[in-house]
């Protein structure tokens, strides 16, 4: 198989690892090679965004503006370490079109960070995550709901939280060994990567969104990627006009979950693309035929966030929503 896999040590689970022991392991010993992805996407990309109490300033190595860091948010109980090394992550899975342009940089010197391994993971159209089919709630129409009277009903007050539905809660281990609209892949010189997957879905408790991470300081070898660190974990997240669209389109049409909006999210904190807020391109009354979605992260190359204990807490919002205005329809 080709793909990637870290290492799991008897100190601890695997998503909770020392981060310098993070080695991941391509079969048959083939080098990576660099994306390429054209340097105009930083044009569009989080237009606007800048340092917390600061006016736009351009860096003295680039025409690009320096950006607010991207917020940081839970892993989510659904990760799977660096599975697959891929751009193209879609597989069998059936959807709209979706590829993702993104971009990391230093948010202190705007420089791109080169060489970092970027991981994303999202569920299907209808709301299934592989690897965790059985944990996963999806939304698709189907089955038949059970008959007769249930028995061995617990009884007395449930306690605890809910859980989050993917957004939160603690990390649980794969139940299958499916890995679809996973994958890893590293920047370029420019700081770029693209990845090929299909529109997300949704699932109860939570708004469309996919989930990513971004390793560095490690070295890339024949055998992978190892070493270095957990710079940034955060979610990409989707404005309500281009749901609302897709939700037309087979098989999201089909669903049957009641889906949470961005601004009812509680992940989201509301801060448009320093939140995670994709700009998206798609046709006018196509999206059936494929959207683009771009953001640059500002990330602190230094720092280390696992998403596991600094998690953004659910309820935990702001007050003001970018949806539609970071959406752009073409004709």
């Amino acid at each position: 198989m080709t793909g990637i896999q870290g290492n799991q040590t008897a100190q601890g689970p695997k998503h909770k690892r020392n981060v310098t022991r993070r080695k991941v392991v391509v079969a048959g010993g083939a080098a990576v090679a660099a994306v390429g992805v054209g340097g105009t996407i930083a044009a569009t990309a989080n237009a606007g965004q800048t340092k917390k109490g600061a006016s736009p300033t351009a860096s003295s190595t680039s025409s690009e503006t320096c950006y607010k860091l991207t917020s940081e948010t839970t892993e989510g109980p659904y990760y799977i370490d660096a599975d697959k090394l891929r751009q193209d992550i879609t597989e069998d899975r059936e959807g709209i079109p979706l590829t993702l342009r993104l971009k990391v940089i230093d948010n202190e010197t705007c420089k791109p960070v080169r060489n970092a391994a970027v991981d994303i993971w999202h569920c299907d159209a209808l709301g299934l995550y592989s690897g965790y089919e059985d944990l996963s709630s999806g939304g698709g129409g189907g089955g038949t709901p059970p008959s007769g009277t249930p028995t061995d009903v617990p009884s007395g007050t449930p306690t605890g939280s809910p859980p989050a539905g993917g957004g939160g809660g603690g990390h649980q281990e794969p139940t299958d060994d499916k890995r679809y609209l996973r994958g890893t892949w590293r920047t370029d010189k420019q700081g770029f990567v693209t990845f090929k997957t299909v529109f997300p879905g949704w699932y109860q408790g939570r708004c469309v969104h996919i989930h990513t991470k971004v390793h560095v300081s490690g070295t890339w070898t024949d055998a992978g990627y190892e070493g270095g660190n957990t710079c940034h974990t955060g979610q990409f997240f989707f404005d309500e006009e281009s749901v609302l669209a897709s939700a037309e389109v087979e098989p999201y049409s089909t669903s049957t979950t009641e889906r949470t909006t961005l601004t009812e999210d509680t992940i989201y904190d509301q801060s448009g693309t320093a939140g995670g807020l994709l700009k998206l391109k798609y046709k006018k009354n196509g999206i059936a035929k494929g959207v683009v979605g771009t953001i640059t992260m500002g990330v602190d190359p230094d720092a280390t966030h696992e998403g596991t204990d600094d998690a953004v807490q659910p309820g935990a919002s702001g007050t003001t929503s970018a949806s539609a205005s970071d959406s752009t329809s073409v004709s």
